[in-house]
């Protein structure tokens, strides 16, 4: 026996419930096509490959470029999915210019001796996609060439043993730090 109480679908009806499951499949790939979810997601999209140009020194300590230089590759190696590469048409490209070095006395002994100081070094970085792409900007303060300053300092009591050889070093490694955070994308 038929049942004729029971309401009826009408082809409408059946039409949207046979069209719901591609909407769903299609939402879903429209929301999370430029979503990108762990470790990668704090880096640019689509930059591969990444040149570093030997680090330009403006400052009268001649080796401060090239060991810079060295250790802003070892960062990105250990800490991006970036290669870094030789070739000037790599997907982007990292500028880095030292534009000051110094020691600052923090104390001194009674003879006017410096017991701690500081080692000073300064560097500016521009970072461009070969779009032309900014792709390290700092929000706060835009400067017209977008080149971002960064500075950094390690104290050393030469009293103690330490020297300044170590204390330069110290402080290339944490610019350097510095510098490849700030390839990070930004929230």
């Amino acid at each position: 026996m038929i049942n004729t109480l029971a309401p009826r679908k009408s082809t409408r009806q059946v039409q949207q419930l046979a069209l719901l499951p591609l909407m769903v499949v299609a939402m879903s790939l429209g929301g999370c096509a430029s979503y990108q979810f762990g470790a990668a997601s704090m880096f640019q999209p689509g930059i591969q490959t990444i040149h570093v140009p030997i680090v330009k020194n403006e400052t009268f300590r001649h080796d401060l470029g090239v060991r810079l230089s060295e250790a802003i590759v070892k960062e990105i190696d250990r800490r991006t999915p970036y290669k870094v590469t030789g070739n000037p048409n790599a997907d982007s490209t990292l500028w880095v210019t030292i534009t000051d070095t110094s020691k600052q006395v923090l104390s001194e002994t009674n003879d006017d001796d410096p017991r701690a100081l500081n080692a000073v070094i300064t560097a500016s970085a521009k970072w461009t996609a070969r779009s032309g792409e900014q792709l390290m900007q700092n929000n706060l303060a835009a400067d017209s060439d977008f080149t971002m300053a960064f500075g950094e300092e390690s104290r050393f009591v030469p009293e103690a043993g330490q020297s300044i050889a170590t204390a330069t070093q110290e402080t290339i490694e944490k610019l350097a730090a510095q510098i490849v955070s700030q390839m990070e994308t930004r929230w």
